[in-house]
Formats: structure tokens, C-alpha cells, sequence
């Protein structure tokens, strides 16, 4: 186990949430699923209570908690893409398996986890300052899924 992971409460599905990042991002993986020794107020002996994974090299655990504690847009995962493709494929991935859009880049997936599937163009027109970050925030402002193209025509202005 990492020194520092990202612990991510889920209400029972922490191993089927980790098993679809896997297979959805690069250098992602599934490790330990451990089982709960006894019974506990929101499972039994034998559930999967915790399960480590990584996302896009990120250390993580998700722990099976139960129902008490909801995700929010407090956290969330940032993925930086280099092109619309891959843009597409992850927001599609997120959105297509049970996920919701929202603006911006963001989307949750089904566990209600946030993510912003953010593309590296839109990071360095942001970055850049003056007027094509102004430019390029205000097209990003109109977008749900970033749109390389739109972004890219806003910064040249």
C-alpha cells in the first residue's frame, strides 16, 4: 500500500467501481479485495469491505461504508487528454456506463463519483492568461463535454 492513498467511500460497490476504472483508464489496475472479518453495521462477515486500485497511477481505496456518506463535486478525479478521441472515449465511457453530465468537463459516474475529463488545451489556454484564456473560458463556459476544436478556435480568437 502507498504511503499516501485516496480513500473513496462507495455504499457497497467499491470493487465493481475500481474493476470499470481499470478497464476504462491507463495505468489502472485492481489489487487487494478484502473481505470483512466479522459483521459490521452495514455488511456482514465475507462482504468486500475494502478494495485497492489505482487510476491513471493514482493510489486508491474504496471502502464499502453503506449509505450515510454521498459523493459531492468537492472531489474529484481529473483526467488531462491530449485529443478529442480520447476526450470522447473516457466522457463516454463515464457518461455511457449509468454516469450523468455536467458542465465544464465534468461528469459523474454511476457511483456518483465526479470526474472532469479535462483536455491539456484547454489547461494551457487557461494557463496562458490575457485574452485567449478569457476567450477559451467562455467557450468552455457553454460546454458540458470540451469541445478541442472550440476551444481551440476561442484562444486564437
Amino acid at each position: 500500500m502507498a504511503k499516501n492513498t485516496i480513500c473513496v467511500w462507495y455504499d457497497k460497490d467499491a470493487e465493481a467501481a475500481a474493476r470499470f476504472y481499470a478497464a476504462t483508464f491507463p495505468d489502472s489496475a485492481v489489487g487487494a479485495v478484502i473481505r470483512a472479518p466479522g459483521d459490521y453495521p452495514d455488511g456482514k462477515q465475507g462482504d468486500v469491505l475494502v478494495v485497492e486500485f489505482t487510476v491513471a497511477g493514482v493510489a486508491c481505496i474504496g471502502l464499502n461504508g453503506g449509505p450515510t456518506f454521498k459523493h459531492t463535486e468537492a472531489f474529484s478525479f481529473q483526467i488531462a487528454t491530449d485529443d478529442q478521441e480520447e476526450t470522447d472515449r473516457y466522457w463516454n465511457a463515464i457518461v455511457g456506463n449509468g454516469g450523468q453530465e455536467s458542465e465544464c468537463g465534468w461528469c459523474k459516474d454511476k457511483w456518483g463519483v465526479s470526474w472532469q475529463i479535462t483536455p491539456r488545451v484547454l489547461s494551457e489556454a487557461l494557463a496562458a492568461g490575457g485574452g485567449q484564456a478569457k476567450r477559451a473560458f467562455d467557450a468552455m463556459m457553454t460546454m458540458r463535454k470540451i469541445d478541442i476544436a472550440a476551444i481551440e478556435a476561442a484562444r486564437r480568437g
